[in-house]
């Protein structure tokens, strides 16, 4: 970020409201051994390092969310082929003429916010005993540090945007958080997180909620794999590329049937992509 340029502690992974004190903490009181935090002791080849800032405010947010909201997670089976094949065949032609790579982020994020239309209690908040439906679809997207820390920019209306506006706006932000450009109100607003762990080699996740939210969405690397295919003329084993996603969702408000439902969803508008797309008819 720029010098001088603060971000409010609530927006650097989640827009959190304040906590009450955990009604656990009174059966987690250490021993009078451990009474002191400060002091640790070193044996050996070991090296103490004082979390940053940042990491002291996602460790609280994880926290915070743990103890907020019961978390389930349901994972689902997705059958990317047509999205790897578009891809492949559109790309070199998008980045030329638009001036932006095309990734499967914005993708992803395109079908997320169509299924969310049909699903309003994945897209809200709970506030004391009401649950408030959010209008606007604004999707946050886990992004990496060069720190190691996270940070979790927001597209603001991502359904009303076509491929390009997904495009620009993804590959914007990213670039933003990863050179510190980014500003305060660029992580506000979310009301859904997409994070992409497959980026890093993972199967597939079990992501935290970002409060005030009710649901995040893990997709896991696109691997190779032998399917079984249901034809005409019977079965038969073909080379398909596949991809697990995963669903956190807190379970006051979104119950197993909804968070499934909109999971399998999710994994219908990622295999039904049209492979001959038509992305520039969007200009």
């Amino acid at each position: 970020m720029k010098s001088g340029t603060r971000f409010p502690e609530q927006n650097v992974v989640a827009n959190t409201a304040p906590m009450p004190p955990s009604p656990q903490a009174i059966f987690a009181q250490p021993s009078g051994k451990y009474s002191d935090p400060s002091m640790v002791t070193v044996t050996g080849a070991t090296e103490i390092i004082e979390m940053d800032r940042m990491r002291k405010l996602i460790a609280k947010h994880m926290v915070d969310s743990k103890h907020t909201s019961p978390h389930v997670t349901s994972f689902a089976e997705a059958d990317v082929t047509n999205m790897v094949m578009w891809r492949t065949k559109v790309k070199n032609e998008f980045e030329q003429r638009e001036g932006t790579k095309l990734t499967f982020t914005p993708m992803f994020v395109e079908c997320i916010a169509n299924v969310i239309k049909r699903f309003p209690y994945i897209n809200c908040s709970l506030e004391g005993d009401k649950i408030i439906l959010k209008k606007d679809i604004n999707i946050g997207m886990a992004t990496a540090l060069p720190s190691g820390n996270l940070i979790v920019p927001v597209i603001k209306g991502a359904d009303q945007m076509n491929i390009v506006g997904l495009s620009k706006a993804v590959n914007g932000l990213a670039d933003a958080a990863r050179n510190a450009k980014l500003k305060p109100e660029d992580t506000t607003g979310g009301t859904f997180t997409l994070t992409n762990v497959g980026t890093f080699g993972s199967l597939m996740g079990t992501p935290i909620i970002s409060q005030p939210q009710v649901a995040i969405m893990a997709v896991g690397a696109i691997k190779k794999r032998p399917m079984v295919m249901e034809g005409p003329d019977g079965d038969t084993i073909a080379i398909r590329h596949m991809m697990y996603l995963s669903l956190s969702y807190d379970h006051r408000i979104v119950d197993g049937s909804i968070g499934a439902s909109f999971l399998t969803e999710v994994a219908k508008e990622f295999e039904k992509w049209e492979i001959n797309k038509q992305w520039f008819h969007y200009l």
